[in-house]
Parts: structure tokens; C-alpha cells; sequence
């Protein structure tokens, strides 16, 4: 368990202070909501899931604020067609095309951006 998670027991004072309080609840809210972002039906997948080639329309982006404007100033968008160009095994970049452009961005930004095939 994390040492900033309180498990029942005292550790410190200063992490169990009024100002602080109790993490456990707030951090496990934090991780279900961080897992219930990523859940997808069927025809949703990530950008990492689709073939060389593969097109898609973008549904969401799973990510923070930064993460959003990151891509979007990269076209990438709810609502945007890309096309996978390449990728590589065991979490390397990942290449796509956004109309006559052509990007590549990491695994994990790639994870984060859910595609409609």
C-alpha cells in the first residue's frame, strides 16, 4: 500500500492533520474513476488497437486538459478521421495521418485516444 493512503493505522500526524485528513477515500475515487474513463464498447478501440492502414473517427480523448490540447492542436478531435500509418511492438510511437498530415505521438498519448472504426 502507498504510504500516503491512510490503511486505518496512525503514521504520522501530519498525514492524518485536519488540514490533510484521510487520502484513502479521495485516492480511491481517483483510481475508479481513472479506470471507468477507459472502458469502451465493442466498436471502440484505441488508436494503439488499430491496424496499419486502419481509419477511425475520434470519439473521445481520455485524458486530462493538457493531454486535450496537446492533440487537438494536432488536429485530433472528437468528430476528426485518422488513419494509423504504423506502429511499433512493445509501446513505441505511433504514426497516424490527420487529413494531408502526418504525426507520431507515444504509446501512452496514443492509449488515450479512443477511436469508432
Amino acid at each position: 500500500m502507498e504510504p500516503w493512503v491512510c490503511d486505518g493505522e496512525m503514521r504520522g500526524w501530519f498525514r492524518h492533520s485536519k488540514r490533510v485528513g484521510c487520502l484513502s477515500r479521495r485516492v480511491g475515487w481517483l483510481k475508479r474513476s481513472k479506470e471507468s474513463e477507459n472502458v469502451v464498447s465493442a466498436e471502440e478501440v484505441d488508436l494503439t488497437e488499430l491496424r496499419a492502414g486502419e481509419s477511425g473517427t475520434v470519439v473521445r480523448i481520455a485524458g486530462g486538459p493538457g493531454l486535450v490540447r496537446r492533440l487537438e492542436a494536432l488536429g485530433i478531435k472528437p468528430g476528426v478521421e485518422v488513419t494509423k500509418v504504423a506502429g511499433q511492438m512493445l509501446h513505441g510511437p505511433v504514426a497516424f495521418r490527420v487529413g494531408s498530415s502526418q504525426y507520431a505521438i507515444g504509446y501512452g498519448m496514443a492509449r488515450k485516444v479512443i477511436v469508432r472504426r
